[in-house]
C-alpha cells in the first residue's frame, strides 16, 4: 500500500489560478488606456522636469492656463505626437470672463517645448479655428525652437504655423507672451501676433549668445542680446512685466480693451464716472504749466491729461518703454474703448522722430483694423530734423505715419492742446486728412512755423531794426545800449507774432478747427462727439484697395 500524500494546498481551490481573479475585459482595458491618455499631457515631462521648471522661477503651461481662467479648459487635439504625449504643445479654448479665447502653450518640461511637423500642424489648426470662429488668440511661448531629431519636420511645422498666423492677422487679435528662452522660429512666430508681452529674465531672438560668440566672436549676455530691455526699446515687444504672473495678468487686462474680431466693436463697459463732470485737475494742470516762468514753452507729461479724460482715470499704455515723445494707449470714455495717440512734450518737446513715427503707425493701423475709435492729442513742433534722422529714413517713416492716418476709417477726433506747426499740423489728423472733428484749447498755437516764423512774417521790420542798431553804434551809442534797444524791439515783434498768429483764431475762422474747448470740459466735449460718431459707425472688416506701403 502506497503512502498517503499530504498537502497544505486548499483542496477546494481550482488549480487554474486565473479563474479566481477578476478577468479584465477589452472594454475595461480600453477605458484604462483612455484615462492614461487623458492624464498624460497633464504630467508633462514628469515630476523631475516640473521641479526644474519651478527652480527657474517659471510656471508649467498648465499653471499658466489657471491664471488666465478659473473655468475648465477645453483642450483640443490632446494627444498628438509620436508618443501620444501632447507633443510638447497644448492647444485649447478658454472661457475668459465670458469670452471664448483660443490658446496655445509650449510645455517646456517635454522636449523643451520644441516644434515638429505634427505639432506645427496641430498649432495651425487651432489658429485657423480662431480665425474662422472670430475669437482672440493667446500664445504662451516657451520653446527651444525646432525639434532637431525631427529633421526638416520641425521647420515644416514652423512654416505651417507661420502661414496660419499670417492668414488670421487683421481678422482676430492675438496676444503673444514670451516665457523662458526662445530662439529661431520661437522668436519669429510670436512676432506675427498683434502684441507681444515679455517678462524680465527671459530671452528670445533669432540666435542665442552661443551662436553669436561662435560666428562673430562677440561675448554678450542673453539679456543684452534679446532681453526685455532690448526688445522694449526697439518695439519688437509691446509690453514688459516683472514676471510671468505679471505678463499673464497684463494679457487679461489688454484683452479687455480688444474686440473679438475685425467685424465687431470692442467691449463696452458701463461706467459710473460722469461724462459731464468738470475736471478741476485738468484746469490746474494747464494753469501751473503755462503760468510757469517758461510760459508756453513749458513741457508737461501728456499721460496726466489722458488720465483726466478716461473713465476713472484708467488707461493702458502700449510700448511705454519706447519713444515716449509719442504716447499710444487704450482707454475708455463713457464706457467706449478708444485709442489715444498723443504727443508728449515732456520728452524731446513732443517732436516726432523715426521711433515715434513707427510706434504711432503700428498702433493706428491696429485700431483701424479692429474698429477702435481714435483720439489725437496734438502738441508738437514738428518732425525731428537732423542728419541722423534723414539718413535713417525719417521721410519714409513719417510718410508711413501720415498714410496710416489718411487710411483711418473709424471715428476719429483731434484736440490741439498747444503746438501744431507746419507739416506736423497738416499730417496729424487734421480735417484735410480725414478727421471727423478737430477741437482746440485756447492755448493752441496753430501756425505754419513756430516762433522762428517771425523772421519771415516781419522780415522788413527786422531788417529795419538791425539797420537802426548799426546806425546807433555808428552815431556813438555804446554796444550795451544799442543791443538793449534792438533786443527790446525784437521782443515786441515776437510778442506780436505770438498774439496775432500763434493762436487758434485763424484756424477757427477758416474752419480748420470746429470749436474751442475750455480746460476742464475736455472729457465732456470729447464724449459727446465720440458717442455720436460711434452711434453712426457700423463695425466691419477692412475693404477697398490694398496700398503699396503698410
Amino acid at each position: 500500500m502506497s503512502e498517503q500524500a499530504y498537502s497544505i494546498d486548499n483542496p477546494f481551490q481550482s488549480s487554474n489560478q486565473s479563474e479566481s481573479q477578476p478577468v479584465s475585459s477589452i472594454y475595461d482595458d480600453a477605458n484604462a488606456m483612455g484615462k492614461e491618455l487623458l492624464e498624460k499631457p497633464l504630467q508633462g515631462g514628469g515630476t523631475d522636469r516640473i521641479l526644474v521648471q519651478h527652480s527657474k522661477g517659471r510656471m508649467t503651461v498648465w499653471e499658466r492656463i489657471k491664471v488666465l481662467t478659473n473655468s475648465e479648459p477645453n483642450i483640443l487635439y490632446q494627444n498628438w505626437g509620436k508618443n501620444l504625449d501632447g507633443a510638447s504643445l497644448i492647444t485649447g479654448i478658454l472661457n475668459i470672463n465670458g469670452r471664448d479665447v483660443a490658446i496655445y502653450g509650449h510645455d517646456f518640461t517635454l522636449r523643451a517645448g520644441s516644434m515638429d511637423a505634427t505639432n506645427g500642424n496641430k498649432l495651425a489648426r487651432l489658429i485657423y479655428m480662431a480665425g474662422e470662429h472670430g475669437i482672440p488668440l493667446i500664445g504662451m511661448n516657451d520653446s527651444a525652437g525646432a525639434y532637431v531629431p525631427a529633421g526638416v519636420g520641425g521647420l515644416d511645422g514652423y512654416s505651417e504655423a507661420f502661414t496660419a498666423l499670417r492668414k488670421i492677422s487683421g481678422v482676430v487679435p492675438s496676444l503673444m507672451l514670451m516665457f523662458g528662452f526662445n530662439a529661431g522660429g520661437g522668436a519669429y512666430l510670436p512676432r506675427q501676433g498683434s502684441f507681444m508681452i515679455q517678462p524680465e529674465n527671459t530671452f528670445f531672438g533669432l540666435t542665442g549668445p552661443g551662436v553669436v560668440k561662435s560666428v562673430l566672436g562677440e561675448d554678450i549676455s542673453a539679456d543684452d542680446l534679446g532681453g526685455p530691455k532690448v526688445h522694449g526699446q526697439s518695439g519688437v515687444v509691446d509690453l514688459v512685466t516683472n514676471d510671468e504672473l505679471g505678463a499673464l495678468r497684463t494679457a487679461l487686462r489688454l484683452l479687455s480693451y480688444l474686440p473679438d474680431n475685425s467685424s465687431s466693436a470692442a467691449p463696452f463697459h458701463p461706467t459710473s464716472d460722469p461724462t459731464d463732470r468738470f475736471i478741476y485737475e485738468e484746469e490746474i494742470l494747464f494753469k501751473k504749466t503755462f503760468n510757469s516762468p517758461t510760459g508756453m514753452n513749458t513741457p508737461f507729461d501728456i499721460t496726466l491729461y489722458i488720465q483726466n479724460i478716461c473713465d476713472h482715470g484708467q488707461y493702458f499704455e502700449i510700448q511705454p518703454q519706447r519713444s515716449r515723445n509719442l504716447v499710444t494707449a487704450f482707454g475708455r470714455l463713457g464706457g467706449h474703448v478708444v485709442g489715444f495717440v498723443a504727443n508728449n512734450s515732456a520728452v524731446s518737446s513732443g517732436q516726432i522722430d523715426i521711433g515715434a513715427a513707427r510706434k504711432g503707425t503700428r498702433f493706428i493701423r491696429f485700431c483701424n483694423v479692429y474698429n477702435i475709435p481714435l483720439i489725437f492729442l496734438e502738441d508738437t513742433t514738428g518732425f525731428l530734423p537732423g542728419k541722423e534722422q534723414e539718413q535713417n529714413g525719417i521721410v519714409l517713416e513719417g510718410r508711413k505715419l501720415l498714410d496710416s492716418i489718411i487710411d483711418i476709417r473709424t471715428p476719429r477726433l483731434t484736440l490741439i492742446i498747444r503746438n501744431a506747426f507746419g507739416g506736423a499740423y497738416a499730417s496729424f489728423n487734421s480735417y484735410h486728412t480725414g478727421a471727423d472733428m478737430v477741437f482746440a484749447l485756447p492755448t493752441a498755437r496753430i501756425a505754419v512755423m513756430g516762433p522762428a516764423g517771425k523772421d519771415y512774417v516781419y522780415k522788413d521790420e527786422i531788417t529795419a531794426i538791425q539797420k537802426e542798431y548799426k546806425e546807433n553804434l555808428k552815431n556813438g551809442a555804446s554796444e550795451k545800449d544799442a543791443a538793449a534797444t534792438r533786443d527790446k524791439k525784437l521782443q515786441l515783434l515776437s510778442q506780436k507774432y505770438e498774439k496775432d498768429l500763434m493762436n487758434p483764431k485763424e484756424a477757427l475762422s477758416l474752419g480748420s478747427v470746429s470749436r474751442i474747448v475750455l480746460p476742464g470740459t475736455t472729457r465732456n466735449i470729447l464724449y459727446k462727439n465720440l458717442d455720436y460718431l460711434i452711434r453712426h459707425y457700423k463695425p466691419g472688416p477692412m475693404s477697398g484697395p490694398q496700398r503699396e506701403f503698410e
